[in-house]
């Protein structure tokens, strides 16, 4: 039986996981820890989380129906067809380039500062000053850059020098900031600091003019789609998997569908049969996602690659699943608050036809999917990833893992992964070797990674078991943190 008093978290970054591990030896409940947890991800993980980007939570109230809150970028109203700063760039992974545009014409509406007030009036019980306190310090005082965080930066590094700006942030010196130097961002402690002074009222007239200010007549953003935009609160879509029932992001985001679409395929629970039902969802993902297409006219679920998850659970079984996201930037730094809005229009995923070809006013779709779930015997988990379009295959896996019970949610996460693709097999080496060479039977197009990789997302979870003992898991692959206090 575990001796802690207080609650589970699991996120990707030990500052992070630490501040929601303070919060709730601090008598904070869950909300209060993840969204401390947030604000705390900007400062230590500021190419995955960021002011001008958006997210989801998943939040389960002791034993309440789970609720899912889309604080995810929206659209402008009005396109701005004189928006002319639409440029690609591309990021290096290593063994391939990719391309993504960035600019201010590639900026869709940010919700996260909106969503992360409207989880905190809903659930939180520790004040909003107190929350953003520990963020303020780090990003006045600096952080360690992790290698982790580093090697991101690598990958994206056309966009943290793309202004001056950003250069004047990121790589002061002329080089990316590199791992073990400090970062310390003064401009994003000053906004954190106006936050926890005002509110959204800091946010309404000081963030916004910032970032329509940062945009120009480059952008399609106006004060309107500030003052239009709204958190949505949507019922989950809810699978049984086994002896487990699982809330899972819906409609109009892909990710949830995608998942349940795999679960229920597995026509056997085996690595073979897991495979199978990847490759069928692959497969036929267009028409699982059928009603989502109607929604998005023609623009379909978005994959981004610049991605955090934080999940919490306290001793009272309260539930919070965060993922936070920032496509990878646009390029550009709002005014003097250090951070960079986002780039979602410029994701393909989003938007294949253009600078121009995405729908007016519309929620933009994700394959991140926070879920909760809870066991027949009484259990209840939190998790979530990042991972791009490997999100999906990601909690797939873990969740199918802990239906099969019997090594709790860190042999679940820990787990070697696969991700089955136009008909190609990636898949983790560290399967027995019968399942291995099972898999390489069925996929003729396959490549065997010798270690566990970031490719494969990085699920981070908690649990409260049916006796109240409380477990965490951070997933390696990502660079995951778990305390248990």
């Amino acid at each position: 039986m575990s001796t802690a008093r207080h609650g589970a978290v699991a996120a990707g970054h030990a500052l992070t996981a630490g501040t929601a591990r303070d919060v709730l030896a601090g008598g904070g409940n869950a909300f209060d820890a993840a969204v401390a947890a947030a604000w705390m991800a900007m400062v230590c993980e500021p190419v995955l989380a960021s002011v001008g980007g958006g997210g989801f939570a998943m939040v389960k109230a002791g034993g309440g129906a789970p609720a899912l809150f889309d604080f995810f970028a929206q659209t402008p109203l009005v396109k701005n067809r004189d928006a002319g700063d639409f440029r690609e760039i591309f990021a290096d992974f290593g063994e391939a380039k990719q391309g993504f545009h960035i600019g201010c014409a590639a900026t869709a509406t940010p919700g996260l500062v909106p969503g992360l007030y409207h989880l905190h009036g809903r659930h939180g019980v520790q004040p909003m000053a107190d929350l953003l306190a520990p963020a303020i310090a780090a990003a006045r005082g600096g952080v360690a850059v992790t290698a982790y965080q580093h090697f991101l930066s690598t990958i994206v590094a056309p966009i943290l020098v793309a202004s001056a700006e950003a250069r004047a942030l990121f790589a002061p010196s002329g080089d990316l900031i590199a791992t073990g130097e400090r970062f310390a961002n003064a401009g994003l402690g000053d906004l954190l600091d106006g936050l926890a002074g005002d509110g959204m009222g800091y946010y309404c007239d000081h963030v916004v003019p910032a970032i329509l200010t940062s945009l120009g007549d480059d952008g399609h953003l106006s004060g309107d789609d500030f003052t239009a935009y709204a958190v949505e609160e949507r019922e989950p879509l809810e699978i049984q998997l086994g002896g487990l029932t699982v809330w899972l992001n819906p409609l109009p985001s892909a990710g949830g569908t995608l998942i349940a679409h795999t679960l229920d395929a597995m026509s056997e629970m085996s690595a073979t049969g897991f495979a199978k039902a990847l490759e069928r969802t692959d497969r036929d993902r267009a028409d699982a996602a059928s009603a989502l297409s109607v929604r998005l006219n023609g623009a379909g679920p978005a994959s981004y690659r610049g991605t955090t998850h934080i999940s919490v659970i306290d001793r009272d079984g309260n539930a919070c699943s965060l993922t936070l996201s920032n496509g990878e930037g646009n390029g550009e730094i709002a005014g003097g608050l250090g951070f960079m809005p986002n780039n979602m229009l410029g994701e393909s995923d989003v938007n294949p036809l253009g600078a121009l070809g995405w729908a007016e006013n519309r929620r933009l779709s994700s394959i991140m999917c926070p879920a909760v779930g809870c066991g027949a015997d009484g259990a209840v988990f939190a998790l979530g990833s990042g991972g791009s379009n490997r999100i999906r295959s990601a909690i797939a896996a873990v969740l199918w893992r802990l239906s099969e019970g019997g090594g709790g949610l860190q042999a679940a996460v820990g787990a070697p992964r696969m991700h089955v693709e136009a008909g190609h097999l990636d898949v983790e080496g560290q399967f027995a070797d019968a399942d291995l060479e099972a898999l390489k039977r069925c996929f003729g197009d396959h490549r065997v990674w010798a270690q566990p990789n970031m490719f494969f997302g990085g699920c981070h979870g908690v649990m409260r078991g049916p006796d109240g003992e409380l477990s965490g898991a951070g997933d390696g692959r990502r660079d995951g943190v778990a305390y248990v206090c």
